[in-house]
Order: C-alpha cells, then sequence, then structure tokens
C-alpha cells in the first residue's frame, strides 16, 4: 500500500492511521501513497449512519458506465432499435454490481488492490505482460474521453475537433489542483458529475416524450429483432464492464479505515455493495434515458431524409445536429454539457486508475501531474493524427477501436479478480460461497466470450471495409476447406477466420490458463500468513 514494503511479513490488513506519517501529503504526492494519512476511519459502533462514510467510491467507477464510449452505443441502440434493446442494459447494470462488489470485497478484506495481489502472486514475466496490458486499457479508455470532450467543446463554442483534442491536455492542471484537496472532495466532485449528466438527460428525456409503455416494455421483454441486433446488444454488453474500474474500485475502498473485525470487514462489504448499486442505478437510469432520447427522436414523424440517414448511422457529432433538428438549438446544448461532464469525470478515474496499475504491479511511484501527462499524452497523440486527417468521422470511429482494445484487455483483469476472491488463502472466512462463486464465474465467462465475439466480429468489419486483394487467399486450402461453390466473401471470411482469427483466440486461451495456473515461488501456506497476519488466522 502506502510507503515502501517492509518485505513479505508486512500484514495485509490496514493497522493504524499514522503508520506513515512520514510520508509528506502535499500536492505532488499521489494519493495511493497517502492512503493511510487522508483514510477516513469508520466508527466502531454498528450503526447505518456508517453507509455515509462508504459513499464515493461508488460514483467513481459508475463513471465508466457513462463515458462517451457507452454514449455513443446507447445513441445508436435507440436509433436502430427504438427501445428494444433496453434489456439489455438492465442485465448488464445487474451484472456489473456483481462484478464490482467483488473488486470492492477483495480491498476490503485484503488491504491490497487487484494490481497488487497480482504483483504478489505471479512471476515476474507474467505480471509485467499484466502490467503492459493494464496500461493499454487505461490509455484505451482515456481514449474516447478525449474525443468526447473535444466534440461537447465542438458543439458549445464551435471549437475545431483537433484543437478540442489539444484543449483536453488543460485538464491535467485541474486534476493536479484537485488532488491537494484530497480524495473526499474529488468523490463530491464526480458525484456532482454524475448528478449533472442525470439532469440533463432526465431534461432531454421530457421533451423527447418517449412512449413509457414500450419503454417498459423494451425493459422487461427480451427481444432481438432485425439485422445487426445482435451485434449492437453485444456491443452494449461489452461496453458495460471496463478492465481498468475492476483495479480502481479494489483500490478507492482503501480510502477508508475499516474496522479489522469479522463483523466490521463484513459491514464494510454490505455497505461498498449499496453505496455501489446506488451508484449504478444512476448510471443505469442515464443509459436508459439515452437510449429512450434516441429511440423517442429517430421515431419522430417530423425527420427530415438527412436526419433520418443520420439515424442509421448515429455518433456523437451527428447526435448534437439530430438534437437540434428536431427539438431545438437548447437540446444540442444541454447534450454537449452531458457530454463534457462525461469526459471530464472520465480522465479523473481512468488517471487514478493509472496511478494504481502502476504503483501496484511495478512498486513504482510517480508524481501525479508526470502520470496524467503520460496518460494523456498516449491518448491525445493518435486522436489528434486521426481527427486531423481524417476529421469527426474517423474520430468516432477511434471511439470504436478502443472498445475493442478494452474487450481484449477485460479477460486479462477479471479472472485474476474472480480467482483471488473465491481463494481462501486471500480471503480466509470471506471468501466467496459456492453459490456466489458459480454465479460470479458464469456472469464472467458470459462476459468474456461477449468481448471475444465482439472483438472477433469488430476485426472482421474492418478488415472486410478493406479490398479483398489485401487479405491473403491461399485459393487451393479455402477450395479444399469450403468447396467448389463457396463465394467470394466467404472465402475471404474463411481466410480471415483461419489465418488472423484463429491463432489469436489460441493465443488468449494459452494467456488466460497461464495466468490461471500461475503461482509464485512461495507456498500457499506461507502466502496465508504474510497476506493476513497472524491475528487473520486464528480468527
Amino acid at each position: 500500500m502506502s510507503g515502501p514494503r517492509q518485505g513479505s511479513s508486512q500484514p495485509q490488513f490496514m493497522t493504524s492511521v499514522g503508520q506513515n506519517n512520514n510520508l509528506s501529503n502535499g500536492p505532488g504526492t499521489p494519493l495511493i501513497d497517502s492512503i493511510d494519512v487522508d483514510q477516513i476511519v469508520i466508527p466502531e459502533k454498528n450503526s447505518w449512519k456508517n453507509l455515509f462514510s462508504y459513499i464515493g467510491p461508488g460514483f467513481l467507477v459508475s463513471i465508466a458506465y457513462i463515458d462517451p464510449g457507452n454514449f455513443e452505443t446507447d445513441l445508436q441502440a435507440g436509433a436502430q432499435y427504438k427501445y428494444e434493446l433496453l434489456w439489455i442494459i438492465l442485465i448488464a447494470s445487474c451484472a456489473a454490481l456483481v462484478i464490482q462488489s467483488l473488486a470492492a470485497s477483495l480491498g476490503v478484506v485484503t488491504g491490497k488492490h487487484l494490481a497488487e495481489h497480482c504483483r504478489d502472486e505471479y512471476p515476474k514475466v507474467t505480471n509485467f505482460i499484466l502490467w503492459i496490458l493494464a496500461e493499454l486499457a487505461v490509455v484505451a479508455c482515456d481514449i474516447p474521453e478525449v474525443i468526447g470532450t473535444a466534440f461537447a467543446l465542438n458543439m458549445l463554442f464551435k471549437i475545431p475537433i483537433w484543437c478540442g483534442v489539444l484543449i483536453t491536455g488543460l485538464s491535467t492542471l485541474m486534476l493536479l489542483f484537485l488532488q491537494q484537496y484530497g480524495v473526499r472532495k474529488l468523490e463530491f466532485l464526480i458525484a456532482f458529475l454524475v448528478f449533472l449528466i442525470a439532469t440533463c438527460f432526465l431534461v432531454e428525456l421530457g421533451y423527447s416524450k418517449p412512449n413509457s409503455s414500450e419503454v417498459v416494455r423494451g425493459l422487461f421483454v427480451p427481444e432481438i429483432k432485425g439485422d445487426g441486433a445482435t451485434g449492437l446488444a453485444i456491443s452494449l454488453l461489452g461496453a458495460m464492464v471496463m478492465p481498468h474500474n475492476l483495479f480502481l474500485h479494489s483500490a478507492l475502498v482503501l480510502s477508508r479505515k475499516v474496522p479489522r473485525s469479522v463483523h466490521g470487514i463484513k459491514e464494510a462489504c454490505r455497505f461498498y455493495m449499496i453505496e455501489s448499486a446506488f451508484a449504478l442505478t444512476v448510471a443505469f437510469l442515464i443509459n436508459i434515458s439515452i437510449i429512450s432520447v434516441s429511440g423517442a427522436v429517430c421515431s419522430a414523424d417530423n425527420l427530415n431524409p438527412e436526419d433520418r440517414m443520420n439515424c442509421n448511422d448515429l455518433d456523437l457529432n451527428k447526435a448534437s445536429f439530430l438534437l437540434k433538428n428536431v427539438l431545438g438549438n437548447w437540446s444540442s446544448k444541454v447534450f454537449a454539457i452531458a457530454l463534457l461532464a462525461s469526459g471530464q469525470s472520465s480522465t479523473i478515474t481512468g488517471t487514478y486508475a493509472g496511478q494504481y496499475v502502476m504503483q501496484g504491479f511495478l512498486d513504482l511511484r510517480m508524481t501525479p501531474w508526470l502520470r496524467n501527462l503520460l496518460t494523456r499524452s498516449l491518448a491525445i497523440v493518435p486522436s489528434l493524427i486521426v481527427s486531423l486527417i481524417g476529421g469527426s468521422s474517423a474520430a468516432g470511429k477511434l471511439i470504436i477501436i478502443a472498445s475493442m482494445i478494452l474487450s481484449f484487455e477485460l479477460p486479462f483483469a477479471l479472472v485474476p479478480l474472480l480467482k483471488f476472491t473465491s481463494s481462501k488463502t486471500k480471503m480466509g472466512p470471506h471468501t466467496n460461497s459456492r453459490f456466489i462463486s458459480v454465479l460470479t464465474w458464469a456472469i464472467g465467462s458470459f462476459i468474456m466470450v461477449i468481448n471475444i465475439y465482439f472483438l472477433i466480429t469488430s476485426f472482421v468489419r474492418l478488415l472486410l471495409h478493406r479490398r479483398t486483394g489485401s487479405v491473403p487467399c491461399h485459393c487451393s486450402r479455402v477450395t479444399r476447406s469450403l468447396g467448389t461453390q463457396a463465394t467470394p466473401r466467404e472465402k475471404v471470411l474463411w481466410v480471415i477466420f483461419r489465418e488472423r482469427i484463429s491463432p489469436a483466440c489460441s493465443f488468449l486461451i494459452s494467456a488466460l490458463r497461464l495466468i490461471w495456473t500461475s503461482r509464485s515461488s512461495r507456498s500457499e501456506e506461507t502466502r496465508y500468513v504474510s497476506d493476513h497476519g497472524d491475528d487473520a488466522v486464528a480468527a
């Protein structure tokens, strides 16, 4: 956790608030290093009033469910299928609550976050690979924030997209300014931005007037109709659980000094689940509102031909013009304010996730402004190049590519989380019950399968947009496999699967198997004693 490690004999549970008083806590000190100093002390007394002390981390986590990437997917779902895919959001939100609760429990019970557990559990090579993948996920989640903020600035102030991308770099200074006030003030700011986004879309919802009975039916009656509905439903599911969120949530809960009794830990886990449920419910309502507004606007009778064409391929930029034409200029501004709030809140959570990832995997600490500048630069450079060359359309497609990267990385964060929370060695008496273990592994496996499917189908679509001649086609092998009656498209798909997708899937499966079976050199018994301490073993 904070400060330098004292060796493998250091207890995993936090002991006292003042044990690291030698650490500085100025504006240049990362919160991960001052977490013991800034901890919010939870009273030993059993009371529902303690719930208010736990409120905060869930809102930082909920931002990932309403980031600009989710905005774009929700807009497309509503524009193309009206309210038919709302039930997907309901299922995905319930699954996300279960997964996020596991991440919170891991941090509360063990006193270490997910990245630290990975460093302790896996060999150096495996740990390094997981760190690289986690850093890629942080950058990938930062790209939609950069582009979304640039779109919002363009809608509000007519600033070119490429200039908006550069302006987002100034948020580095804003974040550095906020960090000196501590994590509690930051949680209040994020909560304010979340409710600002909710207010904006509730206003949009009131003016677009979607059919309430159709919305309720879409929420509780599962159906998938029409070409492309399956792929869009999978995109909605895949966008709901972000890999960096698992690292972030398990670390944010360490900002509270939880009573180390069995009852105190159980109460903390329960209150964190309630707090996460409330925050994710707000995010759920926002997603429902976006889809409903998009569905109502694109099904309106007064759409002109250009607006109907925009509804067929709706993105963040087109949505602004669509709302302006149908509901009025003010509607476009309200949408832009919500998008700006989403983008700026995402940058804060993404940067904190990056800090925890670097500290946990490498035990490397970096000053906040340098860490934020590095992460933001890695996101700004590709966004700037794409927006300069391809304009707003190409920048919108970059969000899809970022979603593909996140889909690829998710198993490498989800599998360790499920493994650690199911381990009695790490969780002791707080390990998952058999029912919870079966449920979480089923949810996790389902999420990983749909993300892999989303990744493969998106990759195939990108390749099919290229000319057929760009794909190496060994005609004799294709003919032997598919027969002489195969169409050119079938031949291209077969070559893509055989020569590009199949090896990638084999590599992914092998990598996940390695992560599951890897062990550090310490024995299970030694690790349990060093992680939990003698008191935890006796309990």
